[in-house]
């Protein structure tokens, strides 16, 4: 289905995109993309080199009569979010990614696209290649490991960039102009927690499928269905139901995934001689209220009983209960909307990934927040609650947000810009997903930055689609503003 995406419009976009996606590029494997991408800059007689942790950056010169305008800074991250539906079969490592066309979008058979941030990847090499494109010097940034954890623009060479206009191409809504950020913390907590033999002859299994998933900071104030949160509730819902004489004793949870995607599916196993059937039939009115509470959001969310055999290791009563009463008061989604930017989340958290398995517990969190006040705050919160169940606390991946300066002369120019090609007004506006612009800012405080790109529906679920129409439009946006790229003073 390659060949069909090369030919849409434009062409040297799609066709770079179609090679990209060829090439399997997870978090903190992309070496294979990254020399791809330097024997691309070497075959174009561009200067092009790489950093201590990976990023690629190529230089190209001005076009005839653009020599004197200040230089722009192109990036994106040549990660991509790996997920998957359970029934499809696919082995990221050694795979390339299987596109098709469905109408105005591209989207993948299975799993995520890569759209996020392959579009602008693609973007990036076009440009690189072209020879009629007018632009100013250009430095064009291909990042590493952006999805989990921002290595990438962390660890990021210092000195290295001499830009002064940032275009960062990670924006999925096609009209907006993004001018601010998040910031983000991984929160992890683990531990040994008390176990003992399972007392029950019998085991049932729970499965929590179907949810609609997605991007946890843009997708967080849609209220979709957390499935960690949602077997938690069932899980304990349960316990509550037994008569004193019946025996419930937990074994095993698995949920969730990547940080930074919100968890589709998650699966427990408790140690008990109440049938599947009867564990069901039980909860049947709480079943159905969870399917009505997300029946927009999450219109497939099934939650299932299985009979399986009995676990031969259980947690004890009190750990079991410690462990579940302290993710079911975990804060997950919105924490707090902005007071100063309407419609903005400020601060939040999502419950990635939980883990039990022969008494070993894990958990992680991804705490965002545009206020780091707020941000330590809730992580403080989060961290008391787990630590009384008898997890330990870690903290990683710190990264700053971008403070938005709506009154910046590469805003103003994308602004009028955006008017003039479509007659209407652009949404200039802060976002709750974490750039990489929040940490290059910090490292090159002079930038002026903007953040945009074409529209992408669904990014880090296999629902992820790129708009055909929309990455047209972003294309002619993004080559008029190279050429009124203003001049140095």
């Amino acid at each position: 289905m390659s060949d069909v995406i090369r030919q849409l419009e434009p062409t040297a976009l799609w066709g770079r995109f179609a090679d990209l996606n060829a090439i399997p590029r997870a978090s903190g494997k992309e070496e294979a993309v990254c020399q791809w991408i330097t024997g691309l800059a070497v075959a174009a007689g561009l200067d092009v080199s790489s950093d201590a942790v990976g990023n690629v950056l190529v230089r190209k010169p001005a076009s005839a009569g653009m020599e004197d305008r200040k230089t722009v800074i192109l990036q994106s991250h040549v990660d991509m979010v790996h997920q998957k539906n359970n029934d499809t079969e696919f082995d990221f490592d050694t795979e390339g990614i299987r596109m098709h066309i469905d109408g105005d979008w591209v989207r993948a058979e299975g799993t995520t696209l890569g759209a996020d941030n392959g579009l602008g990847v693609a973007t990036m090499l076009a440009l690189l290649e072209s020879t009629d494109i007018v632009h100013p010097p250009l430095e064009l940034l291909f990042t590493i490991d952006e999805e989990t954890g921002m290595t990438g623009a962390l660890e990021l060479q210092r000195d290295w960039l001499k830009g002064d206009i940032l275009l960062n191409l990670d924006t999925e809504d096609d009209r907006e102009i993004g001018i601010g950020c998040a910031g983000g913390i991984d929160l992890g907590f683990s531990g040994l927690m008390e176990t003992t033999h399972a007392s029950a002859s019998a085991g049932v299994h729970i499965v929590v499928k179907g949810g609609s998933g997605g991007h946890s900071g843009m997708d967080i104030h849609k209220g979709i269905a957390n499935a960690n949160k949602v077997l938690v509730r069932v899980l304990r819902e349960m316990e509550a139901t037994l008569d004193p004489t019946e025996t419930w004793e937990l074994a095993a949870l698995d949920g969730g995934g990547l940080r930074n995607a919100i968890p589709r599916e998650a699966q427990g196993t408790i140690a008990t001689d109440v049938p599947a059937s009867e564990c069901q039939a039980r909860m049947t009115q709480l079943l159905n209220h969870i399917r009505a509470e997300y029946r927009t959001t999450d219109p497939a969310l099934d939650i299932q009983f299985h009979d399986a055999s009995a676990p031969e290791m259980v947690l004890t009563a009190s750990a079991g209960q410690a462990l579940l009463a302290a993710l079911d008061c975990c804060p997950n989604g919105i924490d707090r909307m902005s007071p100063d930017i309407p419609g903005l989340v400020q601060t939040s958290n999502n419950v990635a990934r939980i883990q039990l398995a022969e008494g070993k517990a894990e958990v992680h969190c991804l705490t965002r927040s545009s206020v780091d006040t707020e941000k330590m705050d809730l992580a403080r919160r989060i961290e008391t609650g787990f630590q009384r169940a008898g997890l330990t606390a870690s903290r990683g991946g710190a990264y700053p947000g971008w403070t938005p300066n709506p009154d910046s002369e590469v805003v103003r120019m994308m602004a009028d810009l955006y008017r003039e090609l479509h007659g209407e007004e652009p949404l200039v506006l802060a976002c709750h997903a974490g750039l990489e612009c929040g940490i290059l800012g910090s490292r090159y405080p002079g930038l002026d930055m903007v953040s945009f790109g074409p529209t992408i529906l669904g990014a880090h679920s296999p629902d992820e689609r790129a708009s055909v129409s929309s990455t047209l439009k972003y294309w002619a946006w993004l080559k008029e503003a190279l050429i009124r790229t203003p001049k140095r003073a």
